[in-house]
């Protein structure tokens, strides 16, 4: 097969998923195996997007007044399109309310990453603003797929089996290797790696397989419905599953919030939101759950090709 245009070839194999060292819902590390398949060298770009758009007519969750039937209890002032955008606190803040520094800002989407009024988005830059639905429907309109969250974390190691994609020092020597938050977390970044917001893809080193922004930047979307890594571990540590997926659709509901009936899916990478002091998810093991239905300023994707 001639290699796409863009993307990197993966070859098959078993590695050790996940991690016991950083956050409970990456335990415990098991061994899985995977299929070889291509991978986007980086995240869908703006560009890349807006040629989506353009053949498509496609239209954005983000850029779609939501329904109030759908959200009982919803002020009506809040039916406008529109997304979540970061909004770095003034000083020190609680660290368990992120309502602090997410503000749902009308016109906010992929063309205006930071609403209206807001500059552009930047053709190079990672698209942003894109639910899952939006994701799904450019992997197919580019007769592609999202990845598994295994085939995701397996491409991300780049062959190693460190805690980072480059080894086990986030930043070795003082290098800043991908695009996260440096300092105080969320009020204060030292932007030490040059960027306070997205970075240009290819801004940093690629991984071992040639790949770059799997770590940082921005989070990504895959298929796999969330699940604790406990209930999806193999029940004989003997047996080593292949290509493995995901939880069922009505088991990823939020349990913190039993009368919110809407799925969740895998997310990977972390971004430039994630900080020591805060959110250390800018490693391949690191997974968190979202809401199929939300868009936010920091999270994109990229897609893959099966054999």
């Amino acid at each position: 097969m001639t290699a796409p245009r863009g993307m990197r070839w993966i070859d098959g194999g078993e590695f050790q998923m996940g991690s016991e060292r950083f956050y409970p819902e990456e335990a415990p590390v098991r061994r899985v195996r995977v299929d070889g398949f291509w991978i986007d060298q980086a995240p869908v770009t703006n560009r890349q997007f807006a040629a989506f758009v353009r053949a498509s007519g496609h239209k954005t969750l983000a850029e779609t007044p939501p329904d109030p039937r759908d959200y009982p209890g919803m002020d009506p002032k809040m039916a406008r399109a529109g997304s979540l955008v970061f909004h770095p606190t003034a000083g020190p803040v609680r660290l368990d309310d992120p309502s602090q520094w997410w503000v749902f800002r009308f016109g906010a989407c992929w063309r205006r990453p930071l609403g209206k009024p807001g500059p552009l988005a930047l053709d190079d830059h990672p698209v942003v603003h894109v639910a899952y639905q939006d994701a799904l429907a450019y992997a197919e309109w580019a007769g592609k797929s999202l990845p598994t969250e295994a085939e995701w974390e397996f491409a991300a190691r780049g062959g190693t089996a460190s805690d980072y994609a480059w080894g086990d020092e986030l930043a070795p020597g003082g290098a800043m290797l991908a695009n996260y938050w440096q300092g105080e977390f969320p009020w204060r970044n030292q932007a030490l790696d040059g960027w306070e917001r997205t970075s240009p893809v290819g801004a940093f080193p690629p991984n071992g397989h040639g790949l770059h922004d799997m770590i940082g930047n921005v989070w990504e979307w895959t298929c796999d419905w969330y699940a604790d890594a406990a209930g999806l571990a193999p029940a004989s540590p003997c047996c080593v599953p292949s290509n493995p997926r995901g939880g069922l659709a009505e088991k990823s509901y939020d349990p913190l919030t039993p009368q919110v009936k809407i799925p969740r899916k895998v997310i990977k990478g972390g971004s430039h939101l994630c900080a020591e002091s805060y959110c250390r998810r800018y490693r391949p093991a690191a997974r968190h759950p979202q809401a199929i239905d939300s868009s936010t300023s920091h999270i994109g994707f990229r897609c893959v090709l099966r054999a």
